[in-house]
Formats: C-alpha cells, sequence, structure tokens
C-alpha cells in the first residue's frame, strides 16, 4: 500500500529536511557575500584620452604594469608599452618622472626624464627613498633616487645570458628580469630572472648578487628541497614578506611556491588545487597581514592566498574580462589582464587594470 502524500506525509518532510539543509549549507555563503561586499572598488587614475597633467581619471596610459608609492604619498606607475615612468602627486597632478618614451637604454647618470627605458614591468620604492624599476628588456634594474632624479644601473651589464654570481650585480648577466622587491628592511633586492629560471637576490649594501631559487633547468621543484639547487618553470614574480619567507609565482607554471628563511622551497598552490586554476599570473604583493594578493591576469581575477589556513579566495573580478566597475562589489568588477597588486599600510589595495589602461583602488 502506497504512503498517502499529506501533510507529515514522507516527502514533505524530505522536502523540509532538504530546504533545512540547504539553509544551513547557504549560511558560509552568505556570510563569503557579506564579507565581499563590505568591501568597496573604485577608479583610481588612467583609463582616458589624455597625457601626463591630466586630471587624474583622465590620463591616458599605455599598459600600466606596476605602482608604487614614496613616504610622502606620492605614487609611480610604470608603463610597459609606454616605456615611462608617471608620477602623481597627493593632489591628482601627473608628470613624467622617468623615460623619454622611446625603447632603449640610455641615461644613467643624469636625469631619469631623459633616460630610456626598454619595455619595464616592476617598480618598488625603499625606505630611503630610491625607486628601483625591472627595466625588462635591458636585462637590468635601474635605480632613481627620488631627490634628485639621477638614475643609475644597480643589476645587470645589459647583456642576455646567465652570469655573475657571487660578484658585483652591475657586472652579472639577466635574461626578463620581469619583476622585482625589496626586502622590509630595504637591504635586500629580488630578482625574477625568469628566462633563467632563477629567482636572484642583491645584497644592496655590498651590491653582491647571488641565486636564491632555480638551478636554471625547467621543472616542478620537490617540496623540502634545497631552493637553490631545484628546477623552477617559469618564476614571473617575486616578493617578500616580514619573516623571510620569498613568494614565487611562476607564470605558465601557473603555480605559487615560497622559499623559507632556511632556503628550502614549497609549493603552495598548484594546477589541480583551485578553481578555476590560476592562468598566466603575472604579479604578486604581501599584504599587511603576511597573505599573498595575486594578479591571476588570464582569468581577469585578483586572489588572496591565506597563509594561516592554505585556502586560496578570490577578492576582485568576475573571471570575465571586462571594463565594469561595481563600486559596492569588486567580485562584480570586470578586469582585463591585471599584472599588478599593491597595498598600502592602512590595508588599500591598488590593481593596475592594465589592459583597461587604468588603476583600481579597493579598500
Amino acid at each position: 500500500m502506497s504512503r498517502a502524500r499529506g501533510r507529515g506525509s514522507w516527502p514533505e518532510t524530505t522536502a523540509r529536511s532538504d530546504k533545512l539543509a540547504l539553509m544551513i549549507r547557504c549560511i558560509p555563503l552568505f556570510s563569503l557575500a557579506l564579507a565581499a561586499s563590505a568591501a568597496t572598488i573604485e577608479h583610481y587614475a588612467g583609463g582616458g584620452p589624455d597625457g601626463p597633467g591630466a586630471d587624474l581619471r583622465q590620463i591616458k596610459f599605455v599598459e600600466p604594469f606596476g605602482i608604487a608609492f614614496d613616504k610622502a604619498g606620492n605614487s609611480y606607475v610604470i608603463e610597459f608599452k609606454g616605456n615611462r615612468l608617471l608620477k602623481i602627486d597627493k593632489s591628482g597632478k601627473t608628470s613624467l618622472f622617468a623615460g623619454n618614451g622611446k625603447a632603449g637604454f640610455s641615461g644613467d647618470g643624469g636625469p631619469a626624464g631623459a633616460a630610456s627605458l626598454n619595455e619595464p614591468h616592476g617598480v618598488v620604492i625603499a625606505r630611503s627613498q630610491q625607486l628601483f624599476v625591472a627595466d625588462t628588456h635591458n636585462n637590468r634594474v635601474r635605480k632613481i633616487d627620488l631627490a634628485s632624479g639621477t638614475i643609475s644601473t644597480v643589476a645587470g651589464n645589459g647583456e642576455a645570458g646567465y652570469s655573475g654570481d657571487g660578484g658585483p650585480a652591475t657586472q652579472a648577466s639577466f635574461k626578463g628580469i620581469f619583476a622585482i622587491d625589496l626586502a622590509p628592511r630595504g637591504d635586500k633586492l629580488y630578482i625574477a630572472d625568469l628566462s633563467n629560471r632563477r629567482v636572484r637576490m642583491v645584497d644592496l649594501r655590498s651590491g653582491i648578487v647571488t641565486t636564491i631559487a632555480g638551478n636554471g633547468e625547467r621543472g616542478v621543484p620537490a617540496d623540502g628541497a634545497e631552493a637553490a639547487k631545484s628546477p623552477l618553470v617559469d618564476p614571473r614574480a617575486v616578493a617578500a614578506d616580514r619573516k623571510g619567507n620569498v613568494y614565487i609565482l611562476e607564470r605558465s607554471g601557473n603555480a605559487l611556491r615560497v622559499v623559507d628563511p632556511a632556503g628550502r622551497i614549497r609549493t603552495l598552490i598548484k594546477p589541480g588545487d583551485i578553481q578555476p586554476d590560476m592562468k598566466g599570473p603575472k604579479h604578486l604583493c604581501v599584504d599587511r597581514k603576511g597573505d599573498v594578493i595575486i594578479a591571476d591576469a588570464e582569468n581577469h581575477l585578483i586572489r588572496k592566498y591565506v597563509v594561516s589556513t592554505g585556502k586560496t579566495v578570490t577578492v576582485a573580478g568576475t573571471g570575465a574580462k571586462g571594463m565594469r566597475i561595481d563600486a559596492a562589489n569588486p567580485l562584480a568588477t570586470e578586469l582585463n589582464r591585471p599584472h599588478g597588486v599593491w597595498e598600502q599600510p592602512n590595508g588599500t589595495l591598488y590593481i593596475t587594470d592594465s589592459y583597461n589602461h587604468r588603476i583600481l583602488r579597493m579598500k
């Protein structure tokens, strides 16, 4: 005999149970949505038709790839195809600070504004107010004194290759310097030497360069192995935290790895670990909590690796290429191949939304 389907019958009881289970499952998702909606995002600079000197949102950037701030609150934006470094002062006035817009190498010892850069990718500023530029296709790192405006080379002899470990960084060969970072104390400069499949470090007190990760071979390093004797796939970016860890982001390896203070390497994110997998990530930074922010360029996302849990979450982007901004919801805001992320000490995150030729600010 079939069971009646009236009030209190099993199908209705099951349906109620299913609804309750669904509500319970949705609570964490709802909490995450509330957390996401607590953040805001806005158009900070760029995306306009005009050159330096224009209103902040009318600046015409040419593929901005990196941003950094000095202690006075001025920002500096590096352009990949523009071959320039633009300065935005606290009032929003913009000016050309370095690079004459012509791809090439020239100008060391003179004013940075008259120098030639060659498709630079990264920029960082030391506490000493020395600005460093990853002058990618000159295979050099250049330094600009913010007080005098004078430019010089601190790493790289201009020849594409691998040489020089244990000696002066200015006499060493590099091949494809795509990203740089400073140790929090400002005494070490880390260089992602992509085509050499190495991460190298310049001691800024002695000027000596050494390799801290990568043996030049292409491959996936074994967890716990000595980093300098291990293979890497293609180290695209590097960032250091206050505990002495150095994070390495691999572009086609789609991986995040870390070198601990003892010089041992470990993989934190690899293909298959997260959904979607990273796709051509280009840059990273360490935030004030010690977590790692990643510009997942080809997914059009900004993601965060939470060190305490080992989990990865998305903090901005829909995953679809576009330019729509939802001020109240970074997760509903569209990006177009972001290549840079940088967080201020107060937690404000800047995103170089490279192929929308603009910079976004997230609070």
